[in-house]
């Protein structure tokens, strides 16, 4: 069984699980995992946990049949992928991919006992509802960029983003040409040919792995129609 103290600090994060019981906690675990740990979650796996994230990120992404990956999500403390919540209500194969990107904390409960909260605790069932419309939301408007936007827009629309994740507007955002590619579906070249004209107007800094926004209004101007 898991420590009480686990047990409130789980519920801090997901108030939902407050309902359960303490046999219900019994069948918890937390694990810790780190961007070095081996998994086995990848597109057709079949999940015998239901993962919810006490702390720490992991990265939800597809890979397409040429092989170029794209970014659907991120999962950070007190979220849940819905598209393992999906797989494990419909017993089906997970479809996509997961990167640990930073130290992560992990809460565990079996996909058996999960399916039954499901219809037992009304907080539970709310919880999982509102991750399905917010992330769908947020795929919906990912799909629109890849189908209308031009690059130059998403890649205005990532920094802008990242930035806002910072805790102070001087710090810079720790990424590559590559690892942007990446997160966008796109290729490295494209990526770079635009960064280059990024800071010829005078919008960012690149330096070797890291960039800074100088002008944000500049990089706004870039997702607007012309």
């Amino acid at each position: 069984m898991m420590d009480p103290l686990k047990v409130n600090d789980a519920i801090r994060y997901f108030p939902c699980f407050s309902a359960l019981s303490p046999t219900d906690w019994s069948l918890a675990e937390t694990v810790r995992v780190s961007p070095s740990t081996l998994h086995p979650i990848t597109t057709g796996h079949y999940l015998t946990h239901a993962i919810f994230i006490l702390s720490g990120c992991i990265r939800i992404y597809k890979i397409g049949s040429s092989g170029r990956e794209v970014t659907l999500y991120r999962v950070r403390s007190g979220e849940c992928c819905v598209l393992m919540i999906a797989s494990i209500l419909g017993e089906m194969e997970y479809e996509a991919s997961v990167e640990i990107e930073t130290d992560t904390e992990v809460l565990l409960f079996p996909v058996e006992s999960f399916r039954e909260w499901m219809n037992d605790y009304k907080p539970v069932r709310q919880y999982v509802y509102r991750q399905f419309m917010d992330r769908f939301t947020h795929v919906s408007s990912l799909l629109e960029q890849i189908a209308f936007g031009s690059v130059r827009e998403r890649i205005a629309t990532y920094l802008i983003l990242r930035q806002n994740e910072l805790r102070t507007a001087s710090e810079w955002i720790e990424t590559t040409h590559e690892q942007m590619a990446i997160e966008l579906g796109t290729a490295r070249e494209v990526v770079s040919r635009l960064l280059r004209d990024f800071v010829h107007d005078g919008a960012i800094i690149v330096q070797r792995g890291r960039i800074a926004v100088t002008d944000s209004n500049k990089l706004l101007s870039y997702t607007s129609p012309l």
